[in-house]
């Protein structure tokens, strides 16, 4: 049985201003730096028979600062693709755009569908469950990260919006008895 880790991102320009942000390749702030170093204090590489990344710069860089220098880059992990959203808040997208609009009922005007992000993610956990290793850990993104963890659980990816994700926090997935379940979540 293998468990896996999920890690975000640590902060940038955008994640602090709360800017939706998937193809735009942003660096980490001063702060991501050292949010991404803390990582360290909790994570050990030679615990990991599995390491994949999302291509983007913020998650690559927070693995190899985490001490994960050995991993796989898979598109897979990309953060859901905002399409004409991105780099905008939620306020502007209701301001100018939608009123009332949520990610998870709504999806992004001409980015990925629920159903495309879902799919994608799905192939991670098929990935992960059939690698035979005790831990697995994937650096993304905060909604990437989320339907990662309800694709594991078989959960609607409405329930993503009651699973928040701050920067550079760590959650594991695995199993309860016979049920797949969150073990820890945003710590």
């Amino acid at each position: 049985m293998t468990n896996l880790y999920l890690v975000r991102h640590g902060e940038t320009a955008w994640s602090k201003s709360g800017q939706h942000t998937s193809y735009t390749d942003l660096d980490l702030t001063p702060n991501g730096v050292e949010q991404a170093l803390s990582l360290r204090e909790r994570l050990d590489p030679a615990d990991f028979g599995l390491v994949l990344t999302s291509p983007r710069e913020r998650a690559r860089r927070t693995a190899e600062l985490a001490g994960f220098t050995d991993y796989e880059v898979t598109d897979d992990l990309a953060e859901w693709n905002y399409g004409d959203y991105e780099g905008l808040t939620s306020q502007q997208i209701r301001a100018e755009h939608h009123p009332g609009w949520r990610l998870w009922f709504n999806g992004p005007a001409g980015g990925e569908s629920a159903d495309e992000v879902r799919a994608r993610l799905t192939r991670v956990v098929q990935r992960v469950r059939e690698s035979g290793v005790e831990n697995a850990i994937c650096f993304g993104h905060g909604h990437a990260s989320r339907v990662l963890a309800l694709c594991w659980l078989d959960f609607p990816l409405i329930f993503g919006q009651s699973f928040p994700l701050a920067t550079a926090s760590v959650s594991v997935l695995g199993r309860e008895k016979e049920s797949w379940a969150v073990l820890h979540w945003n710590s």
